[in-house]
């Protein structure tokens, strides 16, 4: 299998948030590659995945980083391809990882999801690829589907919970 999709940490223990990100990847049959890499501590090996990644096949790439989180960025800086940021929680909640990740200059964008949201990162990527598969799209829309049902079903089971006032 060649991956198309690549989902790059700054070490591995981001890999508990980014796993999310790779099931949903493995559920919808889309190979991938998962690596470690540090805009900081391996700046070169960063500069060389950056510049071959679409040559060896890969469409989207998932980068997840805390703290300083550049990773997502300088990616996109070397790469036509679309990234998407994955601020992981390691200090002050996040959010020093989500802004440094959505305040890219202009030209240079990273899609963001929220602090640990890989999952919507899998499925952003999902998305992405599918604006150009035709399978992979009726697949993601049945996914969308399924997604209505479980909230229609949980409304559902609401109404059987009693109480004095309430009134539904």
């Amino acid at each position: 299998m060649i991956p198309v999709v690549s989902i790059i940490m700054g070490s591995t223990s981001d890999l508990p948030v980014m796993e999310k990100a790779a099931q949903v990847l493995n559920d919808f049959k889309i190979p991938f590659e998962m690596n470690a890499l540090s805009a900081h501590r391996t700046p070169e090996a960063v500069e060389e995945f950056a510049k071959n990644a679409q040559r060896r096949g890969i469409k989207v790439i998932i980068a997840a980083a805390g703290m300083a989180a550049h990773l997502g960025g300088v990616i996109a800086s070397m790469t036509t391809l679309p990234v998407i940021g994955v601020p992981i929680k390691s200090s002050i909640e996040g959010l020093d990882s989500l802004l440094s990740i959505v305040q890219m200059p202009p030209g240079i964008p990273v899609a963001t999801v929220g602090i640990n949201g890989a999952m919507n990162a899998g499925i952003l990527a999902v998305q992405i690829l599918a604006v150009s598969d035709d399978k992979l799209q009726k697949e993601f829309a049945a996914f969308k589907e399924n997604l209505k049902k479980k909230i229609e079903k949980a409304n559902a089971e609401l109404k059987e919970v009693k109480f004095e006032y309430k009134t539904n």
